[in-house]
């Protein structure tokens, strides 16, 4: 694939992102909405989508190109649970969405799940894909106890804490809009700064440290990446599952290996998904409001079984 080719493929996600954003203004159980709901209500909500939408994606193709592993996903590896653990308690401690505090705590339990999934998996040097998904599954176990414990120590709040956990893109405000963003640039412009050297990285750990590459540094640098994205994602949305497994691989399909283009690629598609999904949420049980991250889950739970059996034959661990 020639690089002008990616590039024409990579301007039409762009639009294709521009374009359903502009749509999913418009799409409401308001028939006739007027300038204030479109500009006040509507606009915010899809910026919150296309930014939590690219995120994901952007975390995704992330964590699938370090960890080398297709089944890496924030979702999976329990980050999104270990960002929603941390913002809920910055919630609970009297932090506003938004606030310094609510990203930091977001971000710091990011990190710390997917530290921990890695380490729990790590065995012999190798990253095998069962012991990434068994470990993901105890992590995201852990962090969701924790966050059952604190609905049980805060009954008050617990309701409302409960929706954002299930993933619920709402009207955010500016200081949110701005917070996710400031997170999701760090975690984009430290992922592209680390692309060649993922790129080295596909070729083996061994022969990647040969090249010059600290692969130890490249990981805990790329968990912070993920971390930023993931904190980013859950500030605007809560927890949206299987659109960082998802969108990577179709980007990847479209655009090839090489990290930069398939991460440019899969932000422009996570960004559209997200936004379409979240559209379809609002929609088509109009006045009812379905979360956007069941419909990620009804989507996105099918094409991970398929992708863990392929996975059996495919990925050698």
């Amino acid at each position: 694939m020639s690089k002008k080719t990616a590039a024409e493929k990579i301007g039409l996600f762009f639009l294709a992102a521009l374009a359903v954003g502009a749509a999913a203004v418009f799409v409401g159980p308001v028939a006739h909405p007027d300038a204030a709901i479109l500009l006040k209500i509507r606009l915010p909500r899809v910026l919150a989508g296309l930014l939590a939408g690219a995120s994901l994606a952007g975390a995704g193709a992330l964590m699938q190109g370090v960890l080398r592993n297709p089944l890496a996903d924030p979702y999976i590896l329990g980050t999104s649970s270990g960002a929603a653990l941390g913002a809920a308690l910055a919630l609970l401690s009297g932090a506003d969405y938004g606030s310094p505090l609510f990203y930091v705590l977001a971000a710091c339990g990011a990190f710390a799940a997917t530290a921990a999934s890695y380490l729990l998996a790590r065995t012999d040097n190798r990253t095998p894909a069962v012991n990434l998904l068994l470990s993901g599954v105890i992590v995201s176990a852990f962090c969701g106890a924790l966050i059952l414990l604190l609905f049980a120590l805060k009954r008050d709040t617990a309701f409302s804490i409960l929706i954002f956990m299930m993933g619920s893109i709402t009207e955010a405000s500016r200081a949110v809009l701005i917070g996710a963003g400031i997170l999701f640039a760090l975690g984009m412009g430290i992922s592209f700064a680390l692309s060649r050297q993922l790129d080295i990285l596909s070729l083996g750990e061994e022969k990647a440290r040969t090249l010059g590459v600290n692969t130890e540094a490249l990981k805990l640098l790329a968990f912070a990446a993920g971390a930023f994205l993931c904190a980013a994602a859950v500030g605007v949305a809560g927890t949206v599952g299987f659109v960082g497994l998802i969108v990577p691989h179709v980007a990847r399909l479209l655009l090839g290996p090489a990290h930069g283009r398939l991460s440019a690629g899969a932000v422009l598609l996570g960004a559209a998904f997200l936004t379409l999904m979240d559209a379809a949420a609002r929609t088509i049980a109009a006045p009812a409001e379905i979360p956007v991250g069941v419909l990620t889950s009804v989507c996105g739970a099918p094409f991970f079984l398929w992708l863990l059996r392929k996975s059996k034959t495919e990925y050698k661990g």
